[in-house]
């Protein structure tokens, strides 16, 4: 715990509280305007602690207790924290009846003219016939605790770390012009810790497992270290594949670069992963090296996003690089059928959608001829899948005028 009371500060607190002829709401603005708010608890807590070993003079509890009430004033009744150090004061036996009353009206809301006077007329002006009625502390202590909680029991039996002198805890507190005592106490450090007892507890005995109880295992067998061999290996290959595969997605590599590419893509299967391809990029890659987009496929058909690469590459504009990449696909590995017939749906649409006539019939020729390599080498199935059949045919009778579609038509009639 962070000590509470400096050196520094207790002098200036001493000095503030040392003048009894002054009205008691001039020394509580006077606190205000000497310790920054950030510090009043703290500082606060010091003046219980003050307080409740009665080594502050009498008129110096009255600037005290002052200062504890109109610290918390604006807040709700009963909520002020130091509450319960002015019951317990209250109830002390040893108790001057000016300090008691003066205690009673701060408890209850003091009269307005109360803080205008100086503790010199609060004790040559006590009455003891004018005592202020006397208000159920043991109920305002409970309701203390139900708002904001009871200490702990081991604080309660804890030691203060103040230990007092006897006689000169009873000069301070009868004459109160020698301050000596109280600055003695923080010649280092005014501290709050205490020193509470310990909890000690007996360790609880093994219970013997239930029938029906879940056992604890123990595995008998040692444990291996699983070593990754791959710590400390170099990473210069994964740098250059990214590096080359980043100029790949920008334009055509020289004919050197794509060597140098695809020599690192077959030295490890696994590099490909470092290579910063992602579906988005694969448009990219194919328009400007398919044949380094077919290689990178290929490596990549084993890895769980595989679908979100084939599907790019069925979205994308229908162009010869791409059908250049399907048709090595579609021959190196067997492709999803449902991917394939997508795709040639696509170039079909794509084609009847062209509006100049001379890109029109150049885009039928080459899937014309595309069509033919997937029948001749049997990728696609048309005897079977005869919704493809059909659009097939239609597209050949619709482009009958260009050779390349009138051959493909024939094709599929001698497969009927």
């Amino acid at each position: 715990m962070p000590a509470a009371l400096s050196q520094k500060d207790l002098a200036s607190l001493l000095t503030l509280l040392s003048d009894d002829s002054k009205p008691i709401e001039a020394v509580g603005a006077l606190f205000h305007r000497t310790f920054a708010k950030a510090d009043h608890f703290r500082i606060a807590t010091a003046i219980c602690l003050l307080i409740q070993d009665r080594v502050m003079s009498l008129s110096q509890r009255f600037f005290a207790f002052y200062i504890l009430f109109d610290l918390y004033k604006a807040e709700a009744p009963g909520t002020n924290p130091f509450l319960p150090v002015f019951i317990d004061q209250v109830n002390k036996e040893r108790l001057e009846d000016c300090e008691r009353h003066f205690l009673l009206h701060l408890v209850c809301y003091p009269p307005k003219d109360l803080p205008k006077k100086s503790p010199r007329d609060l004790i040559s002006e006590h009455d003891p016939s004018s005592a202020p009625p006397q208000p159920d502390l043991a109920a305002m202590q409970r309701d203390y605790l139900n708002k904001m909680g009871a200490t702990g029991g081991f604080l309660h039996t804890g030691i203060c770390p103040v230990l007092l002198d006897p006689d000169t805890s009873a000069g301070v507190d009868a004459g109160g012009k020698d301050a000596e005592g109280v600055e003695a106490l923080t010649e280092d450090e005014f501290s709050m810790i205490g020193f509470e007892p310990s909890i000690v507890r007996p360790m609880p005995p093994m219970l013997d497992a239930a029938d029906d109880e879940v056992l604890w295992l123990v595995p008998e067998s040692e444990l291996e270290v699983m070593w990754d061999h791959s710590m400390g290996a170099d990473a210069s290959q994964g740098q250059e594949v990214r590096e080359l595969m980043s100029k790949a997605f920008k334009g055509p590599l020289q004919a050197l670069q794509q060597q140098q590419l695809l020599a690192l893509l077959d030295s490890d299967p696994k590099v490909v992963y470092q290579s910063g391809l992602t579906p988005r990029r694969l448009a990219d890659l194919v328009d400007n090296n398919p044949a380094v987009a077919i290689e990178t496929l290929l490596r990549l058909m084993s890895s769980s996003h595989i679908t979100e690469y084939l599907q790019m590459l069925v979205n994308m504009p229908m162009s010869l690089h791409s059908m250049e990449v399907v048709n090595r696909l579609t021959s190196a590995v067997d492709l999803p059928t449902e991917f394939v017939h997508l795709y040639i749906s696509n170039c079909i649409s794509s084609c009847e959608n062209i509006k100049d006539k001379y890109m029109q019939n150049r885009l039928v020729r080459l899937v014309c001829v595309f069509l033919q390599s997937l029948v001749r080498n049997k990728i696609i199935n048309v005897e079977v899948h005869k919704d493809l059949l059909i659009e097939v045919q239609a597209f050949c009778i619709a482009f009958a005028h260009i050779r390349e579609a009138a051959s493909l038509f024939r094709l599929l009639k001698t497969l009927d």
